[in-house]
């Protein structure tokens, strides 16, 4: 930790095969979103998993990104998963456990769509495995042909619960969102509060009241584009307040020390 306090804030890999190589990936949407709130430090996912604590100790923040992955559906006792399904077991070592311990540390954390349904199912909690194939529910699923910018654009709107986090981050009522997933919360976990639905009713942000520090998940991408769209904006300057003042009181409980 720097003397000025500037956040380490941690970013989710994922493991993939990038040619004939298995390799750690993080789109550079994650990290320049990330670097917003600190200095960004990409976590890999390894095989044999991460030391926690060690991370947590130089961590003032962490930003658990989207993948083109799922979550193993053994971890909330789902079905298993339709052919085909893209999973990341190196993934799942990493952030599962990261999550509970890093809510438990008080350390703050952003989750972004697998990211919003790792901390779910980290907390307890199951998930859809393929929303659209669920009767009175959206496809959620963006336009697999079209360009990253349509792909990315506003797909539907969501409505804030009143009462939580956003209402007192200012945000609209209601807002658009992009849409870029198949699967989605199921059975909410155990102390965490739903902030915003989509249309069907499908569970779309949340956070946890009675954590000691910072947790907001949201089943979007605020990622993209941040800086042009001012509830993006908005949510990662709440998450980058956090980690500074995490950091700061990093830096005064080492000195008392």
């Amino acid at each position: 930790m720097s003397a000025n306090a500037v956040p380490l804030i941690g970013v989710s890999a994922c493991r993939q095969q990038v040619g004939k190589n298995s390799s750690h990936t993080v789109g550079d949407k994650y990290v320049e979103a990330a670097g917003f709130a600190g200095l960004p430090l990409i976590l890999p996912a390894r095989d044999g998993g991460s030391d926690t604590q060690a991370l947590l100790a130089q961590l003032d923040g962490i930003l658990f990104t989207g993948s083109p992955s799922n979550v193993e559906p053994h971890h909330y006792n789902g079905a298993p998963s339709a052919e085909g399904t893209r999973h990341d077991l190196a993934r799942d070592r990493l952030t599962l456990p990261l999550l509970q311990a890093a809510i438990a540390a008080g350390v703050p954390v952003f989750c972004i769509c697998r990211g919003f349904q790792e901390l779910n199912v980290a907390l307890g909690g199951s998930l859809h495995q393929r929303v659209q194939e669920l009767p009175g529910y959206l496809d959620h699923r963006e336009p697999e042909d079209a360009p990253l910018e349509v792909q990315y654009g506003p797909r539907h709107p969501v409505g804030i619960e009143p009462g939580g986090m956003f209402e007192r981050l200012g945000l609209a009522a209601q807002f658009e969102v992009n849409s870029l997933h198949s699967q989605g919360i199921d059975r909410l976990a155990p102390g965490l509060r739903v902030e915003a639905r989509a249309p069907d009713g499908l569970i779309e942000a949340v956070s946890m009241p009675d954590a000691p520090g910072f947790v907001l998940g949201v089943q979007w991408h605020p990622e993209w584009r941040f800086a042009d769209n001012p509830v993006s904006r908005r949510l990662f300057q709440a998450f980058r307040e956090a980690c500074i003042a995490h950091a700061a009181r990093e830096v005064s409980r080492r000195k008392a020390g």
